[in-house]
């Protein structure tokens, strides 16, 4: 049959058989039990090459039967051992192993061909600047710009690391001097920023590193020198650059929710530990270590798994040293189901100053195109955002004009500051001279907020008074700052707040008698079936569902114990759902060592959480609130109490009234 190759390859895949005696592909099978085209053309002669190579003994034989397939082996290969020769007759019968080059070739974009797309995705800068306008070319003469994607040990050693690089624009060459700018570098402020030497380079080809003497722009490359001011990813450019931007990282498929508290073995051995637990946050992306306030040293990862190979790092790799590691836990976030139930006021410490904030929920679809990053607050004009939020999501228009900030991400975070002033009611100069103040409270409370020090999601706070003295000494940072902080805390509070847990999506793949275990496993700890199916050409079956990742610690031990060893499960983070029960239902008694039904989780994750953390079991909320707040929250409450009891009396007497009419 003559057939190119792309015709060929869309009969070798379906309901496609071949007619020997027609020479023809047919639809239909020519004859009962018929191989389909790909069984017949493919399958059969590869397990009839793998046969001949491991069975047969008589090197003529051999040559002979592999002469039908079209192989013709050296006679020094017909002499060798069983699997060297099946990787032999396997090179000659499929050719070279250039499958992964020739996909990457066809599939992937050269970087001449996607670099405007990455630089008009990832560069923060001005896209008509002349650095931009060369990265977009991959002009390897054009000025500097690379960004360093994640940093790899050495080999040789653990305690230094080299970065891998990607040049956009310009050449990167041994001995130069760059300019080396971290993540939160900004024109404004340019402390995470540092001028280093370049060291020698090289290009790494698996496990070896091939030495270059330039890295022009287009390529992946090993820079040394550099590594000193890089925590996870920078931005390179020259020296004497003007007016330097970062280019974005890499986001993560995943999320760090899952945490462990570790403490070295020995107590002498925490600088060496905390020194470990540096480079481990250097060499894994996804990895977060931090210190609770405390003290205790903590690792947050994407899995159980990952930090599994995160410690087993720190003990092996880059420390050597034991450490103990307390059970793990999951990172919570904090949100808001309803409206502020009255505004929320605050006064500055030197009493020159009052703030008032509600807050209120942010639908879904909003937050995610926040984290998605679908609105650049900082490169859209104001009025970009203001059509983007009415258009797509229903804004009105003052609030669409007025967004200050995200938060606690500047970029990409899932809550929104706005301002909802009145320019007849609040001098709008001396609110703007406060403007960077309150932006800065508003992450502080944000980013650990008022129910366990978690981070906030999903929340819109609006600023809706605001009474600044004109005279500058009297609005600092320190009377501003910590001021906001408390009236977003207070809004938060008085605005139905929940907990929000981390919800994993598992894939488990089982025989079919194995269904019934998976839903026992899944139905103890919180997790419902989204689908099962069978899985075509074979016995098994795809079960997905969703399990909160609190519930997913030793899951997959319990599944392969109910299941035989005969389940196989995949877990990823999916996204964020609130947690059952009010977090600040001081009624609710919780024992110890005893499961707690759904309506009190929300409150026992919290009590366990501040336990910790160190922080006091009870959140109060006349803390937050000031004295004007207090009381008119207490007197909208007392309103809701006297209603409550009102329509309870109108029901009894109903009750009865229909009862004494009652035949």
């Amino acid at each position: 049959v003559s057939l190119d190759e792309e015709a060929l390859a869309l009969r070798l895949w379906g309901d496609s058989w071949y007619d020997r005696g027609a020479r023809a592909f047919k639809r239909s099978p020519t004859r009962s039990g018929a191989p389909r085209s790909f069984v017949e053309l493919v399958l059969e002669p590869f397990y009839k090459v793998c046969t001949l190579a491991l069975a047969s003994k008589d090197g003529e034989a051999l040559q002979a039967g592999l002469a039908h397939a079209g192989i013709r082996l050296p006679k020094d290969a017909l002499s060798y051992d069983p699997k060297p020769l099946l990787r032999a007759c396997l090179r000659r019968f499929f050719g070279p192993p250039t499958a992964v080059a020739e996909a990457l070739a066809a599939h992937v974009p050269s970087p001449a061909v996607a670099a405007q797309s990455k630089v008009a995705r990832t560069y923060t800068g001005d896209l008509a600047s002349p650095v931009a306008v060369a990265a977009a070319a991959c002009d390897p003469a054009g000025p500097l710009l690379a960004q360093v994607i994640k940093l790899y040990h050495d080999p040789e050693t653990c305690e230094r690391f080299d970065s891998l690089v990607r040049v956009l624009s310009g050449t990167v060459r041994p001995g130069s001097r760059v300019l080396v700018l971290g993540e939160s570098f900004t024109e404004d402020d340019d402390e995470d920023s540092a001028v280093r030497t370049v060291g020698p380079c090289a290009l790494l080809q698996g496990r070896y590193r091939l030495p270059v003497g330039a890295c022009p722009a287009g390529g992946w490359y090993l820079v040394q020198g550099i590594e000193g001011s890089v925590v996870k990813s920078a931005t390179v450019v020259d020296e004497d650059a003007p007016r330097p931007a970062v280019c974005l990282p890499l986001r993560a498929p995943g999320r760090a929710v899952v945490r462990v508290a570790i403490e070295p073995l020995r107590p002498s051995d925490l600088p060496k530990m905390v020194e470990a637990m540096r480079r481990l946050n250097r060499a894994y992306p996804l990895l977060v270590t931090r210190v609770e306030e405390s003290g205790e040293q903590v690792l947050v990862g994407g899995s159980e798994l990952y930090l599994d190979c995160a410690l087993h790092d720190l003990r092996a790799v880059y420390g050597e040293v034991e450490v103990k590691v307390a059970d793990p836990s999951v990172s919570f976030c904090e949100t808001a189901v309803d409206a502020s139930a009255v505004p929320c006021r605050g006064r500055t410490p030197n009493g020159h100053n009052d703030l008032a904030m509600v807050a209120e929920p942010v639908e879904a679809a909003l937050a995610a195109d926040l984290e998605a990053g679908a609105i650049d607050l900082r490169g859209w004009a104001p009025k970009k955002v203001s059509d983007y939020l009415r258009g797509r999501h229903q804004w009105d228009a003052l609030a669409a004009r007025s967004v200050w900030a995200f938060g606690p991400d500047h970029l990409r975070g899932p809550n929104v500051l706005v301002d909802d002033t009145l320019p007849s009611e609040t001098d709008k100069l001396a609110l703007g001279a406060v403007r960077d103040h309150i932006e800065q409270g508003f992450h502080w409370a944000t980013r650990e907020g008022p129910l366990c020090d978690e981070p906030v999601r999903n929340c819109c706070f609006k600023l809706v008074q605001a009474a600044v003295s004109p005279e500058p000494l009297q609005h600092g940072g320190g009377q501003v700052i910590p001021t906001a902080r408390r009236v977003a805390y207070a809004a938060l509070l008085t605005a139905t707040p929940r907990l929000m847990e981390p919800v994993l999506a598992a894939e488990v793949i089982a025989p079919a008698d194995c269904i019934s275990a998976v839903y026992q496993v899944l139905t103890r700890r919180r997790g419902h079936v989204v689908s099962d199916a069978p899985r075509a050409g074979s016995p098994l079956y795809t079960i997905k569902a969703f399990l909160p990742a609190v519930d997913a610690f030793g899951f997959e031990t319990d599944l392969r114990a109910h299941t035989q060893g005969q389940a196989f499960v995949l877990t990823a983070f999916d996204h964020w759902d609130v947690v059952p029960g009010d977090p600040l239902d001081s009624s609710i008694a919780l024992r110890p060592l005893e499961p707690q039904p759904m309506p009190h989780l929300a409150r026992e994750f919290m009590i366990k959480t501040r336990r910790r953390k160190g922080l006091p079991e009870e959140v109060s909320i006349k803390k937050a609130l000031d004295e004007r707040t207090l009381q008119a929250y207490e007197a909208l409450l007392g309103e809701q109490d006297a209603g409550g009891e009102a329509a309870g009396a109108t029901g009894a007497h109903s009750a009865a009234a229909s009862g004494g009419a009652r035949p």
